[in-house]
């Protein structure tokens, strides 16, 4: 019983604080259903217990009962969290695919230390720490653990380089890397600008106005902003990004929670952005701060929201730190936007249903009239009833099929194909994509599929013929130069940025 008893213990606080909490006071009795049940286990269960899962398990049972995005972040995923929030993390430097079972670097990042070590596009990683990591299947986790790791601290890695018999060994400190949650900032005209934002991190808003500042030099005066799959992220970073755009005032967001007073959030300055005209692009995996953001923009008429209705993410989660430095994240409140829209949509039966409605929804160019109509400051109606409703809906093509070209990018082919044609082109000193010729690298593609699997077909409509060839091209240029590029490319057969474009 000695070995349980922490464990019960442990539970049971767990249980008696959030009980507690949400019941005025009322706490677990010493001789509970649940005190009864680790008890037999304890003495009859056939196995022995895994204490650490069992509290970890017990803790989240409890948390997912209440609510979609009520969680816990074990210890050991505390760091890589705060990681991908904060913006940067610690690791030697690089941009890797694996490509027929090796981590083949495509490219150092600029300033990294891989970059100043000399490590090269296009270098095999063959061994970290004498551990062989070639052929043996590998994964993307793994290579991020083996590369990752304390600020300061040493690396060794050998690299096999294309032209070198011998392979080349490179003992790498690892040092802050950064993790940009800005992908792309480019003139789509000479005064239509377009920027991807893929989260809100803590760097989310400098990435952003640094971008914003270097459009606006060229000449910028209408912004294209993309939400599309931007699973949200801080709240004040996107408090921050409404301020540049809204006029000192303005409602940006309010909260409200059973044990919350109402609390408004309000553009505080003369933002730099307020003469730019504005549109949100949203989808169905644009979720919490984008939706806040797009809300935002659309109750003040500050700017149009084109696309598809978002996914419904309005809880506020608080973020409590417990003893052994886990985390429990706790909904309190709910989002809404200025208009008074909750952004958070129904639960629906399960976690299950939840997360896969935003498949299964069916949008149409005329929005659901029996959910709630609200009015902008300028008296439109926007539509309630969870996520953003966009001004113009971008109707789902259900004729368009693209199983055949994401189990392409599943198997790793477009991109092992990509890479080895930029190689190629490396040496052919081209200077921009146009110069590349689409149909050439298609039926190159195809010539590359029959020598992977001659039994793959491919069989592909008209839509995603053009999607697939204009992909190749992007991810071409995005190994010859950079994201900015790849974007550009993207943007010449996008619907919804076309769509934005004529609506300026």
């Amino acid at each position: 019983m000695k070995k349980m008893q922490p464990l019960i213990y442990a539970i049971l606080i767990v249980i008696g604080i959030l009980i507690g909490s949400f019941s005025n006071g009322i706490k677990i009795s010493g001789d509970s259903k649940i005190n009864n049940i680790l008890q037999m286990i304890n003495e009859h269960y056939v196995d022995s217990v895994d204490y650490i899962k069992f509290e970890n398990d017990a803790i989240n049972s409890i948390l997912s009962g209440l609510d979609p995005h009520s969680s816990f972040i074990s210890i050991n995923d505390v760091q890589a969290v705060e990681e991908d929030m904060q913006g940067s993390f610690s690791g030697i430097g690089v941009e890797f695919n694996i490509i027929e079972d090796s981590i083949v670097v495509i490219s150092p990042i600029s300033g990294g230390p891989s970059e100043k070590l000399g490590i090269q596009s296009g270098d095999r990683i063959i061994s970290v720490e004498k551990e062989d990591v070639a052929s043996t299947g590998i994964k993307n986790e793994e290579v991020f653990k083996l590369l990752r790791g304390e600020k300061g601290s040493i690396v060794n890695i050998t690299i096999k380089r294309k032209g070198q018999d011998k392979l080349i060994p490179f003992a790498i400190v690892r040092d802050d890397i950064p993790l940009y949650s800005v992908d792309a900032g480019i003139m789509l005209t000479n005064n239509i600008a377009y920027i991807k934002i893929n989260r809100f991190a803590a760097t989310t808003y400098d990435e952003m106005m640094e971008k914003a500042n270097g459009l606006k030099a060229k000449g910028m005066q209408k912004l294209i902003l993309d939400f599309r799959g931007n699973p949200g992220g801080y709240l004040h970073i996107a408090n921050q990004i409404c301020d540049e755009f809204l006029k000192e005032g303005e409602l940006i967001v309010f909260t409200k929670g059973r044990n919350r007073s109402k609390v408004e959030t309000f553009a505080t300055q003369n933002g730099s952005l307020e003469n730019i005209k504005v549109i949100a692009l949203i989808n169905e995996g644009s979720a919490s701060a984008s939706e806040i953001v797009s809300g935002a923009l659309q109750d003040n008429d500050r700017g149009l929201v084109i696309g598809r209705r978002s996914f419904g993410k309005g809880l506020v989660q608080e973020q409590i730190g417990l003893n052994d430095g886990s985390v429990m994240l706790l909904t309190t409140q709910r989002y809404y936007t200025p208009s008074g829209r909750c952004i958070q949509k129904d639960y629906g039966e399960n976690a299950k249903d939840y997360y896969l409605e935003q498949y299964t929804r069916k949008d149409t160019v005329t929005p659901n009239t029996k959910n709630l109509k609200y009015t902008t400051k300028k008296g439109r109606f926007v539509y309630g009833g969870g996520g953003i409703t966009p001004d113009i809906i971008i109707e789902s093509d259900t004729s368009v099929n693209y199983l055949q070209i994401n189990e392409m990018m599943s198997k790793g082919w477009i991109n092992e194909f990509c890479f080895e044609k930029s190689e190629v082109l490396k040496k052919q000193n081209i200077s921009n994509y146009t110069q590349i010729d689409k149909k050439n690298i298609y039926s190159e593609f195809i010539k590359y599929l029959g020598r992977k699997d001659s039994k793959f077909k491919l069989n592909l409509g008209a839509s995603e013929f053009k999607y697939l060839e204009n992909l190749l091209l992007a991810t071409i240029s995005r190994s010859l130069w950079d994201n900015d590029t790849y974007y550009k490319v993207l943007s010449g057969e996008d619907e919804y940025i076309q769509r934005a474009t004529a609506e300026f």
